[in-house]
């Protein structure tokens, strides 16, 4: 499976504005996108829905962080392959190596690029299906 045309895209982001901005520069790419305003509804929706390719999570959300999310992504024999980026404001060395021990997949920092961020997932997919 690689990342083409009507991919879908599970975003979790409980910022409003910034769940719209990644929405638009997935859109606008061409992807199909399920909008989850934070981890726990996430969660249900990835395991609910079987067309979910990948998925961009923020990691500072109430109730469940992204990095909970992504342990319990991974740990769930239906979502445990959908590739993770996380996309967060937490910038330090510390944060990207807890992500990667959590199962993120990849992590890109605020404010990022459209670029950025399609060529992330990009790389994510393509590194999963090697």
């Amino acid at each position: 499976m690689s990342l083409t045309l009507l991919s879908t895209i599970l975003v979790v982001e409980d910022s409003p504005s910034e769940l719209e901005l990644i929405s638009h520069y997935l859109k606008e790419s061409g992807y199909n996108v399920i909008k989850a305003a934070g981890a726990k509804e996430a969660l249900e929706k990835a395991v609910s829905s079987q067309q979910i390719d990948a998925i961009v999570t923020d990691v500072v959300m109430p109730e469940m962080s992204g990095f909970e999310l992504c342990r319990s992504l991974k740990k769930n024999p239906l979502t445990q392959k959908v590739p993770i980026v996380i996309c967060s404001s937490k910038n330090q060395e510390i944060d990207r190596l807890w992500a990667r021990r959590q199962g993120a997949d990849a992590y890109i920092t605020k404010p990022y690029t459209r670029d950025q961020l399609l060529h992330t997932l990009k790389s994510v997919v393509n590194l999963i299906n090697e």
